[in-house]
């Protein structure tokens, strides 16, 4: 008989409906039953698309006599780490405390109060079972001890919340100290930054690349390149299908954990648009597209919104007593390939380095990196690329996290929104409205408060009150679909969502914004989020959202909270510059300065030379007008570009316009073959 998670949004705590372990949702009811029944509360939490946590729950939670123990000598809860990210955040800091590393899945001991006195990661099943003996031990016969771990666990995930502002917007020296030590972490040889296990590190290669359109350096030149062709040519990058994987199990980005990530499509498309913006590298453009396909084919929901994540795992076969592997949908044989295209199969074979031993498990992940950034497809080669995944489609599909996320679905909508502006797609315009109007009409209440998550099938379909992060993330989102579609209501929309976030998060002691509201359900400690990890922490994105809002608007408020921010953010940098590299983007935009550019009347040209240069400090209002200070005493059809609402002289020709707009790096010859036409 399913447990309490059946009725969950989240398809992960549904995957464990059927467990034999009494599992509880978080909430009041299960800390009451342990209050009630004098016993820990073991909390596990996890996501879908996680390869240990599914073994876990194989080993252990799937299995009667560890059910058993379970059930007989703790309350225990299961928890979404995508679906509740403010009590991920909470318990994973106890488990840094305590070892030092973190990851997924998490288990964690508390006390009723929901203090943590133990913490740890993934446990075998023996390991278990006797971690399981030894701490109803301690509770029954050292209690006390417990309750100092917990005193001090409580005081160190508490600790974001007392960290003191500097009296001043911090230097921009900080920004160049943090640029250093990404140089000396950097891979000259494979790109990224350190060695494996390696993640994208998308906040550190924007940073870098906004350096470059600063001082246009062969060393932030060579950074952004070597790591995005290496990327790239990789088997992270679905070189059939698109998309990329999580991160690289080796320093090579050959061989990844192979769930595919709303949030990574997001993140990883934006930097190569840019990237290719400022480069002009046409194989950065291919991967542009080839994502965003990805995600408008297997992400989508039909209405609009975005799935969280496909499976690292699928079924090997279709067999009734099929084995899951990691990697199986995704990977080949050579017989696989020639099967599908018989005499043709040879040159692919070798131009995706597919061989007899393989590079994983005995199976080959495709890849270029013998032959790195060289992605261009003949005719021939694009014809076979479409057959292999059209049989890849046959196979057993991997899982897909069909939960939609307030924050994820903001980060994709923010590409979308920009891709579309750049190339002049309509369809892809299209679908950045159509997500941005279901995360209007579906994950708000009546009174206007956002939520985190929705599910389709779930009863009701939307729950969780919506984080810092989401909001910042949303902010961001309808301003980036403002600037693309020209229409005055997502300019609205991003204040209401600004100002809900101010008034409920904001912290006006210390400074910067709380993970969870003031009205949101009781935690142990009310945290900052602080430091990117894979997403840009909220407080960094809220940084940079309110600073480009004020700008639009005239708003001074959102620029006061931001700079309060980013005095928040310089004490965390010097602790932790290579942390943050969102907020120092954003402290680097301030010292920079915003420049508004202001486009009146009916002029498509000049909107399209606006949507031709990245300039991460540039904002746009065209189209429809609104209040604020960058529409007063407005002549039509022309373009004014402004610094503080002070203003150049008007421009009317598009070539004078984008002569303007140019930094000097990009006057190069990559950069001229988008001079006079749309770039896609």
């Amino acid at each position: 008989m399913p447990n309490r998670l059946a009725a969950s949004t989240s398809p992960y705590l549904r995957q464990h409906a059927n467990n034999p372990v009494d599992w509880w949702p978080w909430g009041l009811e299960a800390f009451a039953e342990a209050r009630e029944r004098d016993i820990p509360v073991l909390l596990s939490v996890g996501y879908s698309a996680c390869h240990w946590c599914h073994v876990m729950a194989h080993e252990c939670f799937e299995d009667l006599e560890v059910a058993a123990e379970m059930n007989r000598r703790f309350v225990n809860i299961k928890v979404d780490r995508e679906e509740r990210p403010e009590v991920d955040a909470v318990y994973m800091d106890a488990v840094q405390a305590l070892t030092g590393r973190g990851g997924w899945p998490m288990t964690v001991f508390m006390d009723a109060d929901g203090r943590p006195f133990f913490a740890g990661t993934y446990y075998p099943r023996p390991t278990f079972l006797e971690l399981m003996a030894a701490i109803t031990d301690a509770w029954d016969h050292r209690r006390g001890e417990l309750e100092e771990n917990a005193t001090a666990l409580v005081a160190a995930v508490s600790a974001s919340a007392q960290i003191l502002a500097t009296e001043a917007i911090p230097p921009l020296e900080l920004v160049n100290t943090t640029l250093e030590s990404l140089g000396r972490a950097f891979d000259p040889e494979w790109g990224g930054f350190g060695t494996a296990p390696k993640f994208p590190q998308t906040m550190h290669i924007e940073l870098v690349l906004w350096a470059h359109t600063r001082t246009h350096s062969a060393e932030t030149a060579e950074v952004v390149i070597t790591t995005l062709d290496a990327m790239v040519s990789g088997g992270v990058y679905d070189h059939l299908g698109g998309g990329f994987a999580r991160y690289s199990t080796d320093r090579k980005w050959l061989v990844p954990h192979f769930e595919k990530m709303l949030y990574d499509q997001a993140l990883l498309t934006r930097m190569y648009l840019h990237a290719w913006m400022v480069f002009g590298k046409e194989q950065w453009r291919q991967v542009v597209t080839e994502t965003i396909e990805f995600a408008l084919r297997d992400l989508r929901h039909e209405r609009g919104g975005f799935f969280c994540a496909t499976d690292a795992d699928s079924p090997t076969d279709r067999s009734a007593n099929a084995i899951t592997a990691e990697g199986a949908y995704l990977t080949w044989t050579p017989e696989e390939v020639s099967a599908v295209l018989g005499d043709r199969a040879a040159s692919v074979i070798d131009w995706w380095g597919i061989t007899p031993e393989g590079n994983f498990e005995g199976r080959s992940i495709p890849h270029r990196s013998r032959q790195r950034g060289l992605l261009a497809r003949s005719p021939e080669q694009e014809q076979a690329r479409a057959e292999l995944l059209t049989a890849r489609t046959q196979r057993p599909q991997p899982g897909i996290d069909d939960k939609v996320l307030t924050e994820w679905n903001a980060l994709m909508l923010s590409t979308l929104a920009e891709a579309a502006a750049i190339s002049g797609r309509a369809d892809w315009r299209g679908a950045a409205i159509a997500c941005g109007e279901f995360l209007w009409e579906e994950l708000r209440d009546d009174s206007g408060r956002w939520f985190r998550s929705w599910q389709a099938d779930a009863k009701p379909q939307a729950r969780h009150m919506a984080t810092a992060a989401d909001h910042a993330a949303l902010i961001d989102a309808f301003i980036r679909l403002g600037e693309a579609c020209g229409e005055a209501r997502w300019i609205a929309r991003a204040r209401e969502v600004a100002d809900t976030l101010l008034d409920h998060f904001f912290d006006p002691v210390n400074g910067g914004l709380f993970t969870i509201a003031d009205d949101a359900e009781y935690l142990v400690a009310r945290q900052k989020d602080l430091y990117d990890t894979s997403t840009p922490s909220a407080n960094s994105s809220a940084a940079l959202a309110l600073m480009r809002l004020a700008a639009l608007t005239g708003e001074t408020r959102y620029a006061e909270h931001s700079d309060r921010i980013l005095q928040l953010i310089g004490t965390v940098a010097t602790q932790m510059p290579t942390a943050i590299s969102h907020g120092l983007l954003a402290l680097g935009l301030r010292h920079q300065g915003i420049t508004e550019l202001v486009i009146t009347g009916h002029r498509p040209d000049l909107v399209e030379v606006a949507h031709s240069v990245w300039r991460p400090d540039l904002v746009l209002a065209w189209g429809e007008a609104y209040d604020s200070p960058l529409w007063t005493r407005r002549q039509p059809d022309l373009a004014y570009l402004c610094t503080g609402y002070t203003c150049a002289a008007p421009e009317t020709a598009p070539a004078a316009l984008r002569s303007l707009l140019l930094v000097p790096a990009e006057r190069s010859t990559d950069a001229e073959h988008r001079s006079h036409q749309r770039p896609w």
